[in-house]
């Protein structure tokens, strides 16, 4: 196990689970050497259904260079419909060739627009619009540039078939990747631990202000201008610039709400996007979830198998995918670790550990303590995901393991892998690559 990289121990990924040095290098030389395919499971309904009863047109769109979030406003424009009418179940790298689900609300397929970058392909109408999470998972075909130590690869597959604990397939702790924080500025959790916490003002400030030197230079400039003249909204106004889209509309909100009043600053924060504002919270909950996964390596726990007072949920099958389904948890008590290890090991029950929310209910033995430990570090519980509107949440739980089928392919040296829904192509790379975050996109 090696100290994992500053950048991501700041976001809670303290470790690499693999000894072997990485092989280096950096990703997306090119848009295409970073490939996402979506793996589907959303029912859909011919073309030709009423819209009356089906009012959600899904179409499945190949992106160059777009980020998720600027397609879908690029999108919403073109059909002079409001954002909101558009969602999707995944958000996917702006760097690369991404195939995905896009569910469009009072739209028929003769209305679509063409965009640069962008191949859109009606398929069908549905009664509800597209959630998070309404996929089985991703494909990825990856390619890495200039690779220091290529030949490590195959070493590295070996440690994490033991990891695994899998003899047909590779596994890595399944932690949020950087993209959930911020791969250039990683604060959205830090902004989601103020709201949680009722912060509301440290929250805007956070957001707004605080620089990184990741950053550009006069964005830098910027964010130190506005922690000097803020709360004089007017001020923090002139100060940023107007690529700097969501701090604007939350100065914006301020200065036309006249107060610095804890309300007033709570209603800043809801001028954002609504999965904007679910994805702050999402995101403290993730840091909260990667320190307890490292703090479970640091006592050299198991990941593949259970301990007495661990939660565990079942496997469901989807498109031949063995995933974790949570709504079939249990506790582990000490006479059923030996039943639920055989489980584990064939793949059809998953460790899991909390993505805190307001119904949590926290593990028992060793693995319970290491979760009450975070939560009190952090001065948190359960009952303060509480808090209004989109910045609520109940909670679930997550495995804590992630297994795939891995082909490493040299010359150039490229993977192709699987994953379920919500991990992170660049958290299974990383333990291959272990360079800086940055050189991952």
């Amino acid at each position: 196990m090696r100290e994992a990289h500053p950048i991501e121990t700041a976001v809670g990924m303290e470790y690499y689970v693999s000894d072997t040095a990485g092989v280096g290098g950096q990703l997306r030389e090119t848009d295409e050497d970073f490939r996402v395919r979506e793996i589907e499971q959303f029912a859909l309904e011919p073309l030709d259904t009423d819209p009356g009863s089906y009012p959600h047109l899904v179409v499945r769109a190949t992106l160059r260079g777009w980020d998720t979030n600027d397609f879908a406003k690029r999108l919403s424009s073109k059909l002079a419909i409001s954002r909101e009418r558009v969602s999707w179940a995944g958000t996917k790298d702006k760097y690369a060739v991404t195939t995905q689900l896009f569910s469009l609300r009072k739209v028929i397929p003769d209305d679509l627009p063409e965009i640069r970058n962008a191949d859109i392909e009606p398929l069908g109408r549905s009664g509800r619009a597209l959630l998070f999470g309404d996929l089985a998972g991703n494909e990825f075909e990856i390619v890495v540039s200039d690779p220091e130590r290529p030949e490590n690869a195959d070493e590295i597959a070996d440690e994490l078939r033991e990891f695994a604990g899998f003899a047909d397939g590779v596994g890595v702790p399944n932690f949020f990747g950087q993209q959930r924080f911020g791969s250039l500025r990683p604060i959205t959790h830090e902004v989601g631990l103020h709201i949680v916490r009722g912060e509301w003002e440290d929250a805007v400030m956070a957001y707004v202000g605080n620089p990184f030197e990741t950053e550009p230079e006069d964005t830098q400039t910027a964010r130190e201008r506005v922690e000097e003249v803020a709360p004089d909204w007017d001020a923090v106004l002139d100060a940023l610039p107007r690529r700097l889209g969501f701090e604007r509309s939350m100065a914006h909100r301020l200065v036309e709400n006249g107060g610095n009043e804890p309300e007033n600053f709570r209603d800043a924060l809801e001028s954002l996007p609504t999965n904007l504002q679910r994805l702050l919270v999402n995101a403290a909950q993730s840091y909260i979830f990667n320190r307890i996964l490292s703090e479970r390596l640091e006592r050299g726990l198991p990941f593949d198998t259970p301990v007495a007072g661990d939660v565990v949920c079942f496997a469901e099958e989807v498109d031949g995918l063995l995933m974790p389904d949570m709504n079939r948890e249990q506790k582990v008590t000490e006479k059923r670790v030996k039943t639920i290890e055989r489980h584990c090991k064939r793949g059809r029950a998953f460790v899991t550990a909390p993505l805190v929310g307001t119904e949590t209910e926290l593990a028992e033995g060793e693995q319970g303590e290491i979760e009450r430990e975070v939560l009190a570090d952090l001065d948190l519980e359960p009952t303060d995901f509480n808090s209004p509107g989109e910045f609520h949440s109940t909670g679930t739980r997550r495995a804590i393991l992630v297994r795939t089928d891995c082909t490493v392919v040299h010359d150039p040296l490229s993977f192709d892998f699987s994953l379920p829904s919500g991990s992170y192509a660049t958290v299974f790379l990383r333990e291959f690559m272990k360079t800086d975050p940055l050189d991952m996109g």
